[in-house]
């Protein structure tokens, strides 16, 4: 899995994260900063080993 920073059309930046085949998983919203979405995607990146699934 690998988390992609991207820009978008209105010149924003985001996150998408693909899995290993291509597909892709979640995108995120947009940030005005492309350190904003970096930051992010590091925070899911360091968070994610203890999460769990909400009904």
């Amino acid at each position: 899995m690998v988390f992609k920073i991207l820009r978008s059309t209105s010149n924003q930046w985001f996150f998408r994260i693909v899995a290993s085949n291509g597909a892709t998983l979640a995108h995120s919203e947009t940030y005005v900063n492309k350190s904003d979405a970096r930051s992010a995607a590091q925070t899911i990146i360091n968070q994610a080993g203890g999460s769990r699934i909400e009904e």
